[in-house]
């Protein structure tokens, strides 16, 4: 009965998001956008990033479809169901992109709009609701989707013990992998998509013919835009969406394990699922503190929604731990206070890792300064010095990440980090709007250009540009956190789940999955680095034969052709996204039939620690050369067209699959291999014997 309750009670918080997103949604359409310009070029952006996402399920359906088919027929009995749950997830996270980007294509022109009739906070209003829609879709359909497979299970199997351990929370797991799989393949394919349209708007555009960036005569430049709802709205959405519910089934599956008290175990398992409804509250308050006036900054209205839903959660979650948990201890005396000390470490080190990276990668810090500097000397130096600021962020970001599983752990176990990993997830709703916001600001910049605003809306849009890419590095430094606590957690449950109680570091087997997971990371890398390059090839001979066979594009007489550009990045990102994706899946499938158990925990140790590390360097030095370059267009001393400028231009481009390709795809990465690893445990259990 008590299942069944906390059950209805997560559907019901996924559906104040979801209501509060559909309330979002009719508020930004019912924004005006009276200027033909900004609806034709924003129409285009709508139409090339909606095509993208159509064109990428059609090409991802038959592998959600023939994964499904090998669940059904690889397992026994009713963990048939397995494949079921996993169509389950992967159609939510799907749904939850295509509803954030649709939205967010439609609040790029009202933003634009909003800055030019009414100003800064308007503007902001209009851009962060944009955001909202996505970080709210994405924790509603999750809960949703959790209800449904969950509840379904329970429904059909039971709730006793051995029902709750051996159907449900597989098939919690298996929802989890649907999630996981669709977010790396839009992640990847995003990344590509928006890189190779970046590099070649900058290279050709920028570099080459000396116009501006968001110039209506640049071929890509629609391409570009579009990419940046593929990539950083739909593709971080995704990305959030499996973290989310990864650290919530991991959470129960270690709560199930932690303790021999049937009443505490059951707490303990369906504890995270309310930590995560308390999340869901605390971010829809948070968004009400978000508020901005003409002169004023920003990131503090960011932050202030962010810091407020963040305090909301922690009264929320204290009052919960005193109504479920009560006076039951478990592990040896830990009790209420000592889980409700583990969920305010996992948020604090959000909060952390979020400051770092906002030092390491914002605007007019001193390591973007020092990039900066750098341009003067050209190229190379510029590189160096963005390659030494993305290798120096990662000692304080993992330090905070290791204090944090360490303190967690000391408070309550294993499970302590379970929670704590719940808890830096918990208001994910906030926290993926305004990383959500970025792309929009973005966009409405690059609409503001096209359209030939007055410069005082420029002026807005920037401001609100230069914040979205210090929230973007941030929300990705967030998500890497977020994924190394995630990974721990779910090689514990893998452990749990396998019935192996110890493993031997001295172990040949152990050492030869480190060594093979070590390096897992650097193959993906490569792989999604390339695809980038491959892509950018085409979009870069395109622009320059457009350019070439029609000049009267760089003159303003002959229109360029748009469609040609989103076409390209399309069928390259598409093309090139299955490889990397094939490598995260293939890897711990072969390494655990061919190698055993142990092998199998040694490939995810490996591929934690060298992928979390990685993607820390790679997306905080993409995100200061980002900066760097825009510190670069705004200071006039730097003129357009020097050197100077030129040097800055060209570690922003090799910062672009850096930051926006390979270094978040990292995250997807370490979890999709715990999170396959853990689905097919009960196979490797009875195949090994």
């Amino acid at each position: 009965m008590l299942v069944s309750w906390v059950l209805l009670v997560v559907l019901a918080g996924g559906l104040v998001a979801l209501l509060f997103a559909f309330a979002k949604t009719r508020w930004i359409y019912r924004q005006k956008v009276d200027h033909p310009v900004l609806v034709e070029v924003s129409g285009h952006i709508a139409e090339g990033a909606m095509t993208f996402l159509g064109r990428e399920f059609k090409v991802l359906s038959p592998f959600v479809l023939v994964v499904a088919l090998l669940l059904a027929v690889g397992n026994q009995g009713a963990l048939r169901w397995q494949g079921a749950a996993f169509l389950v997830g992967a159609l939510a996270s799907a749904l939850s992109g295509y509803l954030g980007m649709r939205v967010a294509t439609a609040a790029n022109a009202r933003t634009a709009y909003a800055a030019k009739e009414k100003g800064l906070g308007e503007a902001l209003q209009v851009a962060f609701s944009g955001g909202t829609v996505m970080g709210m879709s994405v924790v509603g359909l999750a809960l949703v989707g959790l209800f449904i497979v969950l509840y379904a299970a329970i429904a059909m199997f039971g709730v006793d013990e051995a029902a709750l351990a051996d159907i449900m929370l597989p098939m919690g797991t298996a929802f989890s992998l649907g999630a996981s799989s669709i977010a790396l393949f839009s992640r990847v394919g995003g990344g590509i998509f928006t890189k190779a349209a970046d590099v070649g708007a900058d290279l050709v555009g920028k570099v080459e013919a000396g116009i501006p960036e968001d110039d209506p005569r640049n071929p890509a430049t629609i391409a570009d835009n579009v990419g940046d709802n593929v990539g950083d709205v739909a593709g971080m959405g995704a990305d959030l969406f499996e973290s989310f519910v990864g650290s919530i089934v991991g959470a129960m599956i270690l709560g199930l394990a932690v303790t021999a008290d049937p009443d505490m175990k059951l707490k303990l398992m369906l504890l995270p699922l309310l930590v995560a409804v308390v999340g869901v509250l605390s971010s829809v308050a948070g968004t009400a503190l978000v508020r901005a006036k003409s002169g004023s900054d920003p990131q503090k209205a960011l932050n202030m929604g962010t810091m407020g839903a963040a305090g909301l959660a922690v009264l929320l979650v204290l009052g919960l731990l005193y109504l479920v948990v009560g006076g039951g201890t478990f592990n040896g005396g830990a009790g209420m206070y000592h889980l409700f000390g583990a969920t305010v470490i996992g948020l604090v080190a959000g909060v952390v890792i979020g400051q770092i990276t906002e030092y390491y990668t914002g605007t007019g810090k001193k390591p973007v300064l020092s990039i900066l500097k750098a341009c003067e000397t050209g190229s190379a130096t510029t590189l160096i010095s963005g390659l030494g600021v993305g290798m120096r962020s990662t000692f304080p970001t993992v330090l905070v990440i290791t204090v944090g599983i360490f303190g967690s752990f000391m408070l309550a176990g294993l499970y302590g980090v379970g929670i704590a990993a719940v808890g830096m997830l918990m208001t994910l709703g906030i926290q993926l709007a305004v990383d959500a916001y970025g792309p929009i600001a973005d966009n409405a910049g690059g609409l503001a250009e096209m359209a030939e605003l007055p410069r005082s809306v420029r002026k807005i849009t920037d401001s609100l540009d230069a914040v979205g890419n210090t929230t973007a590095a941030i929300g990705k430094g967030f998500a890497i956190g977020s994924a190394a606590l995630t990974a721990i957690i779910l090689l514990s449950s893998f452990r749990d789940q396998t019935g192996l109680i110890d493993v031997e570091i001295t172990d040949p087997r152990v050492l030869v999955g480190v060594l093979i997971g070590s390096v897992i990371p650097f193959l993906f890398s490569a792989l999604a680095m390339s695809a980038v390059g491959t892509a950018a090839h085409e979009m870069i001979a395109e622009v320059r034969r457009q350019f070439r066979e029609h000049p009267g594009i760089l003159t303003g007489m002959e229109k360029p052709d748009y469609r040609r550009c989103v076409d390209i990045s399309t069928r390259s990102a598409l093309r090139e996204m299955l490889v990397p994706g094939l490598v995260a899946i293939a890897s711990p499938v072969l390494v655990g039939f061919l190698g055993g158990i142990s092998m199998l925990i040694g490939l995810l140790t490996g591929a934690t620690i060298t992928g979390v590390a990685l993607a820390i360097f790679m997306s905080n030095s993409g995100g200061a050369w980002d900066n760097a370059k825009k510190m670069a267009e705004a200071d006039e001393n730097i003129g357009k067209g020097s050197d100077p400028y030129k040097a800055a231009v060209v570690g922003d481009t090799v910062g672009d699959p850096f930051k926006d390709t390979a270094g978040p795809a990292l995250n997807i990465l370490i979890k999709l291999m715990s999170m396959v690893s853990l689905v097919i445990a009960p196979m490797l259990k009875a195949f090994w014997g």
